[in-house]
């Protein structure tokens, strides 16, 4: 007999560790030193700025799904709040968010791998650690969680030692290290250096850090007990960003001068060498390899379960519906999987080219992703109020009004990146991908449902004509 559902085999232990530490990438690890080095201190706002958006977005999410836990998540909401073209098309450009980013960080993790093996061919590692984690995912979803679980609890100790040894260093109490006080933070050009256009601009780049937090809404749909699995991760959410991001930034431009060099390269391991911990860059460079890891595993299950959502909506192949015994469906895995192959492909033969606009074209997509889940929360918000105001376990603060301060705030950050010259072409090739994906929906899906309707009609008609 073919298993028919998605087996609700996470548990809350998975789904609370996963939420923790969701937000905690390498985007954090590494990718933090160019904003801090751009903006100065000032970073700290510009990841809390970001981070407030976050929150808000998850918080809408977090309502939406606690209401009606589902594995198509956001794309399902819009497909029922906004229209099909809507679930239609931010499906699929989250799948291919997703796809492109298991490849960049197959290729990131094999890099990492060859500080230990630097003999080892870089795309036999990507693929290697591809096909682990695309057969922990074919294996069953405890195992997808089992796996999380420990990358996350790493990666949950290590921000937290670091945190431990940094206010340590703050308030004088590590031996032999000086407390810098406020000097790194007021002491070269001020808090704000470059401005607080900087701040502004920074948080254009910060917002992408954050994405990932969403999927622990998705894997609630395959919770045994989905609506207290939502409800720890919405409420989490703001402490987490706070502490691990905020935090942690904070602690680097306290500690480190904003403006040197080793702060941009790697600020975490610039910061373990100023208090002299022995083989800093190996242990960062464990702790980074966890993070990639974590990001491809989280990307394999996200993906495939966008899929398998979308599929049930009419939006994807019927065939993408096919489980395994153990409730996996294993033909989205697998699919995805293939583009991601591919992609690394073109990685390796086209670099400068072919791979460069599948990174630009999905860049913005995150974005999108967030716009398109503050719509379908203005509407599916009132249809509960409406219909099921029971169903309401988690409220979005002050209805309807944060809800369209982050809509502005979204579109003022999309519309700001096309007058910044490094972001401009991730904005017009998303919007141009967006646009492809609209099109094909009305040319296909609607052409389809159409025909479909038509044949309804005329069975119906027949029906009736042969009983008269």
């Amino acid at each position: 007999m073919t298993q028919q559902q998605l087996n609700p085999d996470l548990k809350i232990r998975h789904i609370s560790m996963i939420s923790i530490a969701g937000v905690i990438g390498a985007g954090l690890f590494i990718g933090s030193g160019a904003v801090i080095n751009s903006t100065g201190p000032g970073a700290v706002l510009s990841y809390a700025l970001a981070g407030t958006l976050v929150v808000l977005v998850m918080r809408m999410l977090g309502e939406m799904s606690a209401a009606n836990p589902t594995s198509g998540s956001f794309a399902t909401y819009a497909n029922e709040s906004i229209g099909q073209w809507a679930g239609f098309t931010i499906g699929w450009l989250y799948w291919f968010f997703w796809v492109v980013v298991i490849a960049i960080e197959a290729i990131a993790g094999a890099a990492i791998m060859q500080y230990w093996l630097p003999d080892f061919p870089l795309w036999l590692m990507a693929l290697i650690l591809t096909i682990a984690l695309t057969l922990t995912n074919l294996f069953s979803v405890k195992s997808f969680g089992e796996f999380e679980y420990w990358f996350s609890l790493i990666k949950v100790v290590s921000i937290t030692l670091f945190l431990i040894l940094g206010l340590c260093v703050v308030f004088g109490w590590y031996p032999g290290v000086d407390s810098p006080g406020t000097v790194n933070l007021l002491g070269s050009g001020g808090f704000m250096p470059t401005g607080f256009g900087s701040v502004l601009l920074g948080i254009t780049v910060v917002i992408f850090s954050f994405m990932g937090t969403e999927i622990v809404t998705i894997a609630a749909g395959e919770s045994d007990h989905p609506a207290k699995a939502v409800r720890i991760a919405t409420n989490s959410v703001i402490w987490r960003i706070l502490v691990f991001y905020i935090g942690s930034i904070a602690l680097v431009v306290t500690l480190l001068p904003w403006n040197s060099a080793n702060v941009l390269v790697s600020p975490f391991v610039a910061v373990l060498d100023h208090i002299g911990i022995p083989a800093a860059a190996q242990i960062m460079n464990f702790v980074v390899l966890t993070a990639v890891l974590s990001c491809l595993n989280s990307a394999l299950y996200a993906n495939s379960r966008m899929l398998y959502g979308m599929a049930q909506k009419g939006d994807a192949p019927k065939a993408f519906l096919k489980l395994s015994k153990k409730g996996v469906p294993i033909r989205a895995i697998l699919f995805s999987t293939v583009f991601s192959y591919i992609a690394v492909i073109f990685s390796y033969i086209s670099p400068d080219k072919i791979f460069l606009f599948l990174i630009n074209s999905s860049g913005a997509v995150a974005l999108l992703v967030y716009l398109v889940i503050a719509f379908s929360h203005l509407r599916m918000r009132r249809k509960f109020e409406r219909e099921n105001p029971e169903a309401l376990q988690i409220k979005m603060w002050l209805f309807p009004y944060l809800t369209y301060a982050t809509i502005f705030a979204i579109s003022g950050i999309y519309i700001a990146m096309l007058f910044i010259e490094s972001l401009r072409v991730q904005v017009v090739l998303t919007s141009l991908i967006a646009g492809f994906t609209v099109a094909s929906y009305f040319i296909f899906i609607r052409k389809k449902n159409m025909i479909n309707k038509m044949d309804e009609n005329a069975l119906q008609k027949s029906a009736d004509t042969t009983r008269i």
